[in-house]
């Protein structure tokens, strides 16, 4: 399966095995969401339970909350991470909250995707990646496949834990690994192993990285589009790279990264998003007051730029396998 075929394999088998799970999202009924990863659902499951909602994302969380506080379990598709902010209050001020101020007695078991990054010439309005303002966020939980078989796995579970959840899909791999190469021949998922996925049930573990490639040189921790990017830029640099797709933002695999980090005393950090207050800066404080004494170099970033996503110059910004193999090289080298 590719990405998409994945995500909408996995509302099907969680909407058949359970009737309180519900879709719905701009134009995620009748036509099958924007990218097709709802297509089908409302000709199988029928109008209550995959449908359009109107183009008001604050009014789609809201109802979404709604319906998990009476019991159901609704899984929302907002169309692009660029227009998610109208809903951040819902998000961060009520569902993140409800276990809390209930004390328990309630929970908000709603899931909320949406495709994020860039990668596509969608310009500033859409290709952001904002993951960093829902961790900032105590309540929710953030997730970021990478690949088919993570994302069926990790919606699946997203859709069983009863407090709400943030998957943020890279609409660039929808269709196939992309390395970073934007001049390159596109790939598809057919022969990748992680595009081998499982038909029926299965979960993908919420809070476990996953090493993609073991290693004693350095420490690499990504996620989405840039695990496949981490992977070209080991290649072109020649350098033993222990690369670490986190999958989980919150909650967040510390373990595996203080083993890795650990074990080769050196880090990089790779992401798509802008630089200033980005996740990485969060990653960059763990490592460094948890693995200090092990540390032979100063820990790295390689991001996105401090500016808007530009639409000419998509891959200057995009941080792309000759960057991320520059850092790696010079935290290698570092004395």
């Amino acid at each position: 399966m590719n990405m998409i075929e994945a995500i909408r394999d996995a509302h099907d088998v969680a909407m058949e095995r359970d009737d309180d799970v519900v879709v719905f999202g701009e134009d995620a009924g009748y036509f099958g969401g924007v990218f097709r990863c709802t297509a089908g659902l409302q000709e199988k499951y029928g109008t209550s339970r995959c449908f359009d909602a109107p183009i008001a994302e604050s009014g789609i969380v809201g109802a979404g909350i709604g319906m998990a506080a009476y019991g159901l379990k609704p899984v929302i598709e907002i169309q692009f991470a660029d227009y998610i902010t109208p809903a951040y209050d819902q998000i961060s001020q009520e569902a993140a909250r409800i276990r809390y101020r209930s004390n328990g007695q309630f929970t908000c078991p709603i899931v909320i995707r949406t495709p994020t990054g860039g990668g596509i010439y969608g310009g500033q309005t859409h290709s952001q990646s904002p993951e960093a303002i829902f961790t900032h966020v105590t309540g929710l939980k953030v997730l970021i496949p990478s690949n088919p078989y993570d994302a069926k796995g990790l919606l699946i579970a997203a859709i069983e834990d009863p407090d709400p959840v943030i998957i943020l899909e890279p609409k660039r791999l929808y269709n196939g690994p992309f390395e970073g190469y934007h001049d390159r021949a596109l790939k598809g998922w057919k022969d990748h192993e992680d595009g081998q996925v499982p038909e029926g049930y299965y979960t993908v573990e919420i809070g476990k990285a996953k090493t993609v490639r073991a290693g004693n040189a350095v420490t690499v921790l990504c996620y989405g589009n840039m695990v496949h990017v981490c992977q070209a830029a080991q290649e072109e640099a020649g350098v033993d790279a222990e690369i670490i797709d986190l999958r989980s933002l919150l909650p967040l695999d510390l373990e595996a990264i203080e083993t890795s980090v650990k074990k080769t005393g050196r880090c990089v950090i790779v992401h798509e998003a802008t630089k200033t207050c980005g996740y990485g800066a969060e990653l960059m404080a763990l490592v460094q007051e948890r693995c200090f004494y092990h540390l032979e170099a100063p820990i790295t970033r390689v991001t996105g730029w401090d500016t808007p996503y530009p639409h000419a110059q998509e891959w200057t910004y995009f941080p792309g396998p000759t960057r991320v193999a520059a850092a790696l090289k010079k935290v290698v080298e570092a004395k």
